[in-house]
């Protein structure tokens, strides 16, 4: 009898003594919250953060949301499941995602970052609103295959919810528009803004580009600039970049707008994070870098409305890179690694 209350005991103090570590993580997380932060090397936002503010309780709530697997309709696939934060919130190593009962979507997972600064959604456009976007995977029969109005009933039926609902917005009612913002919340708040390259431009102390990486600079500019423009590296536009056709015949912005000169284009990728976020296109057809530099080298297809930078005065089409310059870009291009975006504790599942 003493033995067994021993144990007891034994597992009471335990179960506290995680209770209050796991309740000093939270508390550190919070205390850490500093709100919405544009980076001084950043433009002005394009999400109307006047319309929807950044608040401790509301990311907190998004948070909790982007990792629910309530989400989907056999509870099994989260936001989180395919958008992994030391992927640089993309699912590493699939080409295209994978989602409930792991049936294959059609596209690969674009990374969540820098959402704020963005003016459109999805490889193939048709979201202009990022408080609209998780519509999207929630309802895709190959991704979360699950209805909104489900998803509000489940989550009216877990307890933190209601609270969370209350702290995030001012009262226990648990609405698609309120939870739309609060994932927007989270994801407005995945920032990568703390690179080498980032801290160059910052002039901060004691960081700079080596000659390759400079070198590599340079040349990025003149030849890669015209579609991946500084400090994000994309002009958000939607471009035919000439790769042939997928098996799936999947013609991109064509989908949304039924323009035809909108066939085979895509949105432009940012470059940042690329150590991470493999493969890579919209199908995630390149394994390797190396394989995005042959296309742009030697592979670029010609189609009626290839974007005109990819068209040589000569008629052949590309862009001209030769080994040595491969090598520098490369190196500069390894600058927009961010180390700390992966592995920020506040942005990981709690």
């Amino acid at each position: 009898m003493r033995k067994r209350a021993f144990w007891l005991v034994l597992l009471c103090f335990g179960m506290m003594l995680y209770a209050c570590k796991k309740e000093n993580e939270v508390k550190d997380t919070v205390s850490e919250f500093l709100g919405f932060k544009k980076p001084g090397n950043f433009p002005e936002p394009e999400y109307k953060l006047d319309n929807n503010p950044v608040t401790e309780a509301g990311f907190l709530l998004g948070r909790s949301l982007f990792y629910e697997p309530r989400l989907s309709r056999n509870n099994t696939i989260s936001c989180g499941s395919c958008h992994i934060q030391s992927s640089a919130f993309t699912q590493h190593g699939h080409d295209v995602s994978h989602g409930i009962d792991d049936r294959l979507g059609t596209r690969n997972s674009p990374p969540i970052m820098n959402l704020a600064w963005n003016k459109a959604f999805m490889w193939g456009g048709g979201v202009y609103d990022l408080d609209l976007q998780p519509i999207v995977p929630i309802t895709t029969h190959e991704e979360m295959d699950e209805s909104v109005e489900n998803v509000m009933a489940k989550l009216r039926q877990v307890s933190k919810y209601p609270t969370m609902f209350k702290a995030a917005f001012g009262s226990e009612e648990i609405t698609t528009a309120r939870f739309m913002k609060a994932l927007s919340q989270f994801m407005i708040m995945c920032i990568s803004a703390n690179s080498k390259y980032d801290k160059v431009m910052r002039n901060e102390d004691g960081v700079s580009f080596t000659a390759d990486e400079q070198a590599g600079y340079e040349l990025f500019k003149v030849k890669c600039a015209g579609c991946h423009s500084e400090p994000l590296f994309t002009d958000g536009s939607f471009r035919n970049n000439g790769l042939g056709p997928s098996p799936i015949d999947d013609q991109g912005l064509y989908t949304a707008t039924l323009q035809a000169t909108d066939r085979y284009k895509f949105k432009v990728p940012s470059l940042r994070n690329l150590t991470y976020t493999a493969p890579y296109m919209h199908d995630g057809r390149f394994l390797t870098l190396n394989g995005v530099f042959d296309h742009y080298i030697g592979e670029v297809q010609a189609t009626p409305n290839l974007d005109p930078l990819l068209q040589k005065q000569d008629g052949t089409r590309g862009i001209t890179i030769s080994t040595d310059e491969r090598a520098k870009l490369t190196a500069f291009l390894k600058t927009l690694d961010d180390e700390d975006f992966i592995s920020r504790k506040d942005l990981a599942e709690q």
